[in-house]
């Protein structure tokens, strides 16, 4: 009783919280926004909320997640335009989607598929929505009971899901979330303050890399580059054909199989680092286990679209439940959505034990704001399925200088340094290589965003244990290993081991052919080279300050030893051996006309041109160039879409009060607004 005499105010206090006209205005915001990311292939959920983290400081913490939840809870649905209207998948998470829902395109049953798909999301986000709120009422006392030793437990079980659940080659997966950590120490340490692969010489490296750069790096900037490459529009056809009330009666016909997958995502959401790139799979098998019939799957089966796309919305909630109970993404996504709620308001908003204790109102606001955008998120869907399905006729290349301006912008917001730009260019080529490897991009950013909490957790836990078994060593037993500590460790290695027999079924980055052993080799050796650097930097911290360098040592000491048997099993292995992917050797990819040193030129002649020019002067240049070069488009063409760029770039730096990067000329010269 007393849980729901605290609980039913809150929930009313939210509601309260949520009816208001401006926080529902920010929310349909949100919603458009999440519907515009999610049509573009590759920029999903991690992508649209690096390209609101900028917007977030200092912003009403009810408006931020209004903002921030209306782009969460869409884009799982609109991403399915993607996958039916394309065969591309609109993000990780509709991977399955493709496989029935871009044969029924096909087929000419679009409508049908969309309509199929649009109802099971919004279901799946309504029960996930629903599990959130009686999840919150169960679990309050006892998140309330952990303390470090379990939350240090728990961050180790999402970083054993997330990198033995990531790809054919657990191996891989480890080496890249150990990559992610290392990469995610450099700066100054939080404990001694020692520096870790940084220098005073170069300050901009002192505080570390932004997790927005990390994001837009790790998986924006490789699909955009790989899109570009290709050179062509995104779909062949606008057509959605008839049947959009027999995509409902499909659902209703399966409603069970919708309940059951829709279940399963949840229980996947809920646990830490799983995320996305795994749930459409496990419940697209489920709907092939239990249908009788399997002969029509891969060839427009609609309850290959119904369980994939149920599941895939219903994570959104069950990833809030470690996201805002524990402060431990269930995905990339909620990766990102918790470094953002740390920039809301004053800043003393913090996920966790502690959001629960203080701001139970705001976590319940979530909810409701969750259930309402997936209800708005699917009607505007159905509205703009026809506009969609004819702007997927776009050429990419006219759609892709618009992206590089929107993400280096967003990446300047995050330091407000030039460096940015840098750190940004620098990510995304080894985003580009995770991905053409076959290496878990999923993997390394959960690495980085729990190398922070790993070490504060564990080092925090070392010395008040170190104080306990001063006193008496069963008092140290006592707090080391809680009844919940034993449950996390017993969890966490039966994980591993179901993670280990099912890791060579799950596609960290899809179907990849493998090649020669050459250019995979290279790879390897680069990130062995890195960790050896590192390690070295590492131990070179004095020992008073040993809380600064164990984490470092031990990650990437285990980083470097993954690292070295993927070596030895790449020396003993045939050429053509799976551990070779490489997405060079076959696939769209290979197939491109336009190579990838050329097309990333591109971005690179933008930062450069940044560098002496200014944003702005060097944004017009670059989008006269592209356009005029790479597009072909006329004159006419090329002034008007660089005119409408630089304008909407103007319009919204304007309205928020955002600075652009400046150049030397701008050191050089006084200019007005927007040129300084």
């Amino acid at each position: 009783m007393e849980i729901f005499a605290t609980a039913l105010p809150a929930l009313g206090d939210a509601w309260a919280l949520i009816l208001q006209p401006v926080v529902l205005g920010y929310l349909v915001l949100g919603v458009v926004m999440g519907l515009a990311v999610g049509v573009f292939p590759g920029l999903g959920g991690i992508a649209g909320l690096s390209l609101l983290l900028p917007f977030m400081f200092g912003m009403d913490p009810v408006l931020g997640l209004a903002l921030m939840i209306g782009m969460v809870a869409v884009v799982p649905t609109s991403d399915t335009f993607a996958s039916v209207l394309m065969g591309i998948p609109g993000s990780s998470a509709s991977q399955a989607t493709v496989l029935d829902g871009f044969p029924m395109a096909k087929n000419g049953q679009a409508a049908r598929a969309l309509a199929a798909a649009f109802t099971s999301s919004l279901f799946g986000g309504l029960v996930g929505a629903t599990f959130l709120t009686m999840f919150i009422l169960v679990a309050r006392p006892i998140v309330l009971a952990f303390g470090l030793p379990e939350m240090l437990m728990i961050t180790i079980l999402g970083l054993s899901m997330v990198a033995i659940l990531a790809g054919r080659f657990a191996l891989k997966g480890l080496a890249a979330a150990g990559l992610g950590m290392m990469i995610g120490t450099i700066g100054e340490a939080d404990a001694g303050g020692s520096l870790r692969m940084a220098t005073y010489d170069i300050p901009y490296l002192t505080d570390g890399l932004k997790l927005v750069i990390v994001g837009l790096g790790i998986f924006a900037i490789p699909e955009i580059v790989s899109l570009l490459r290709q050179d062509r529009s995104i779909a062949k056809g606008a057509s959605l054909g008839a049947g959009w009330m027999d995509g409902v009666r499909d659902w209703m016909a399966n409603k069970w199989l919708s309940v059951r997958c829709s279940i399963i995502g949840v229980v996947v959401g809920i646990i830490p680092g799983l995320g996305g790139s795994v749930v459409d799979w496990i419940a697209y098998g489920h709907t092939v286990q239990t249908t009788k019939d399997k002969t029509n799957f891969g060839k427009g089966e609609v309850r290959g679209v119904i369980g994939p796309e149920s599941s895939n919305n219903a994570k959104e909630g069950g990833g809030l439940v470690p996201t805002l109970l524990f402060g431990i993404p269930g995905s990339g996504s909620m990766a990102i959505f918790i470094g953002a709620i740390a920039l809301l308001g004053s800043g003393d908003i913090e996920v966790g034990p502690a959001m629960l204790k203080n701001n139970l109102d705001i976590t319940y606001s979530i909810v409701w704001l969750l259930a309402l955008a997936n209800v708005v998120g699917t009607i505007l869907c159905i509205a703009a399925s026809g506009g969609i399905a004819k702007l997927t006729t776009i050429r990419f290349t006219y759609l892709a200088p618009f992206l590089f301006m929107l993400i280096s912008f967003a990446a300047f917001q995050s330091g407000q340094n030039f460096e940015d730009l840098l750190a940004l260019f620098a990510i995304g080529l080894i985003g580009i290589f995770l991905r053409r490897f076959d290496w878990s991009r999923p993997a390394f950013l959960i690495g980085f965003v729990l190398s922070n909490p790993v070490e504060k957790f564990s080092n925090q836990a070392f010395q008040i244990a170190s104080f306990r078994f001063r006193k008496s060593f069963e008092e140290g037993i006592d707090y080391v290993f809680s009844p919940i500590v034993i449950v996390l460790i017993i969890i966490t290695l039966v994980s591993v081991v179901l993670g280990l027999r099912q890791a060579k079924a799950i596609m960290a980055e899809g179907e990849v052919q493998s090649g020669s052993k050459r250019a995979p080799l290279i790879f390897l050796l680069v990130i062995a080279a890195y960790l050896v650097v590192a390690l070295i930097n590492a131990n070179m911290i004095p020992d008073y300050n040993l809380t600064d360098k164990i984490i470092p040592l031990v990650v990437g000491s285990l980083a470097l030893l993954c690292c070295l048997i993927l070596l030895v099993q790449m020396m003993r292995r045939q050429e053509g051996d799976a551990i070779f992917a490489d997405k060079e050797v076959a696939g769209e990819d290979a197939d491109a006309p336009y190579g990838l040193w050329s097309t990333l030129a591109w971005f690179a002649g933008l930062i450069v041109a940044t560098w002496f020019l200014g944003f702005i002067l060097a944004l017009v240049g670059f989008l006269i160039a592209f356009l005029r070069v790479r597009a072909g488009a006329g004159w006419g063409k090329t002034l008007i879409l660089a005119a409408c760029g630089i304008g909407f770039m103007c319009l919204m730096a304007g309205a928020l009060n955002r600075d652009f990067p400046p150049g030397l000329l701008q050191g050089a010269v006084d200019l007005p607004w927007p040129l300084k």
